[in-house]
């Protein structure tokens, strides 16, 4: 698979890189783990986790894998939203509803919301150089290591960084080598007014960006990317299939059958990987086969053609099918 440089961390890893936010919440360790396994079988090297994801959970399932593949892997971890208070009632329902999912697996959607109703919205963070610190210091015991390459301020606005010592603190982590590099990790719409205003924070900016989104100037800095499929899939997808004529023809231009959700979906990644070349492309998935069919999708070279064709029509024709705002 193809590599990159991981912005100025002094390592390089996959360009297609793995979401964790889909491992521990409904799913087990063993499960979770499985699913790692999955992505480091299929050549990807770099995992994207935060102390909030899996229920509080995730960082410390990944910390176990990690130990299984010392140095052979990147991470991305988050200061900015704190993991749940109650991360022991959600391990219990776990451990009492698995045999239950096992036998009825659309009994997971249903566990799913309960758990995210009975975890409270998340507690606001201040920002702060000691807050930063002990949750670097959480997040460094639960994934086993004494380094992280990547470390971003998670959803973070430019009116929540008026403590100059938090960007001291993040150089000197650099310094001493805890951390490989920092950046921004938040909602594209939050990140002009961070450029702008704190651009000393924003070695690396990670964002969502699909094939509705308009083309990125990349001369600096480093970014990655989600969210390449997610919603605006569905939405692209049910919008072809109500307009037979404007789905044949660009699937002619194409030479893809874009009636087809798996080629469709295919196309749509491709086209982030292509149209982003000097980003990393993160996904996140709890099938297997899914997660083996997106590398293979980020390796395969003859797609690239027709994925920036596809993002070509959507950009010019896009308003044809009525599409939401991304």
């Amino acid at each position: 698979m193809e590599q990159i440089a991981l912005g100025t961390s002094g390592r390089h890893t996959t360009r297609l890189g793995f979401g964790c936010g889909s491992i521990m919440g409904v799913l087990g360790r063993h499960d979770s783990l499985k699913l790692l396994e999955s992505a480091f079988d299929s050549g990807i090297r770099h995992f994207d986790v935060a102390p909030r994801y899996g229920y509080g959970e995730a960082e410390s399932c990944l910390g176990e894998f990690l130990q299984r593949h010392p140095g052979q892997i990147t991470v991305t971890t988050k200061y900015g939203i704190f993991p749940p208070k109650n991360i022991s009632l959600v391990s219990l329902g776990r451990q009492i509803a698995g045999p239950v999912i096992k036998k009825l697996p659309g009994f997971k959607k249903s566990l799913a919301k309960v758990a995210k109703a009975t975890t409270p919205n998340a507690e606001r963070p201040s920002f702060t150089a000691a807050q930063a610190r002990a949750s670097l210091n959480n997040s460094l015991a639960h994934l086993r290591t004494n380094h992280i390459d990547l470390w971003l301020l998670h959803d973070v606005e430019a009116g929540d960084l008026h403590d100059d010592t938090l960007l001291h603190l993040m150089e000197d982590l650099v310094q001493q080598g805890t951390i490989g590099s920092f950046g921004i990790g938040t909602h594209s719409d939050k990140v002009p007014a961070l450029v702008a205003q704190h651009p000393a924070y924003c070695r690396t900016l990670q964002y969502e960006w699909s094939i509705l989104d308009a083309a990125i100037d990349y001369s600096t800095p480093f970014r990655i990317h989600h969210r390449s499929l997610t919603n605006h899939f569905h939405d692209l997808h049910h919008a072809l299939a109500k307009n037979k004529p404007l789905c044949d023809r660009w699937s002619a231009s194409t030479d893809t059958d874009l009636s087809n959700p798996a080629a469709l979906a295919r196309l749509m990644l491709k086209a982030s990987l292509v149209m982003n070349p000097a980003s990393i492309i993160l996904f996140s998935s709890k099938n297997p086969k899914h997660i083996q069919a997106n590398a293979l999708t980020a390796a395969d070279i003859t797609l690239e053609a027709s994925a920036r064709r596809l993002y070509e029509l959507v950009q010019s024709e896009g308003d044809q099918l009525l599409l939401p705002n991304p």
